[in-house]
């Protein structure tokens, strides 16, 4: 995708094509997405489960207000 998008904007060096620049637009949509859940995994992955951050971040709250 990154390689296509790369050809895309090459050929709007050429001349603005509506249709090309639509297409960098879906594109830069798809990899944001997918950035965004890659970056969600490496997150996953290193912290853990998004219930058990929520939950262990809830417990110190308490902790922090009950002392």
């Amino acid at each position: 995708m990154s390689e296509r998008r790369v050809v895309l904007w090459n050929s709007l060096s050429y001349g603005r094509d509506p249709a090309v620049v639509e297409e960098i637009k879906a594109l830069d949509a798809t990899l944001e997405e997918l950035w965004a859940a890659h970056r969600a995994e490496r997150a996953r992955i290193r912290f853990g489960e998004r219930d058990d951050i929520v939950r262990r971040a809830r417990a110190e709250e308490r902790l922090e207000r009950a002392a």
